[in-house]
């Protein structure tokens, strides 16, 4: 299991990415890439780039990706930018309820 850190920003993306990378690795290529987004508490659209970088990477060695544990903020931001559906698989909740992920400037439909 690979584990998000507290912060992921851009400031942070870049090394961030290139830790899971090589945890990645060292995992092996039988199981299952499931990355444990709960001890994220600050995170911008950089945390969204590379959890799509390291579901590429899971897609491209024949891996099926989850993301465990995820923030409602992460959930809230994967819903504004569209890519939800990717990361945010049946089996991946948000932590808090769903209510709290909704974003409140959006009109209702």
């Amino acid at each position: 299991m690979l584990l998000l850190p507290a912060t992921l920003t851009a400031r942070e993306a870049r090394d961030t990415l290139r830790m899971l990378k090589q945890a990645l690795q060292k995992e092996g290529s039988e199981s299952a890439v499931v990355v444990d987004a709960g001890p994220l508490q600050h995170l911008d659209s950089a945390a969204l780039a590379v959890l799509l970088e390291i579901d590429r990477l899971a897609e491209a060695w024949g891996r099926e990706f989850s993301i465990r544990s995820a923030p409602a903020k992460l959930a809230a931001l994967a819903k504004l930018y569209g890519v939800d559906a990717l990361l945010l698989k049946t089996d991946s909740r948000p932590a808090a309820p769903a209510s709290a992920a909704t974003d409140q400037r959006k009109p209702a439909t």
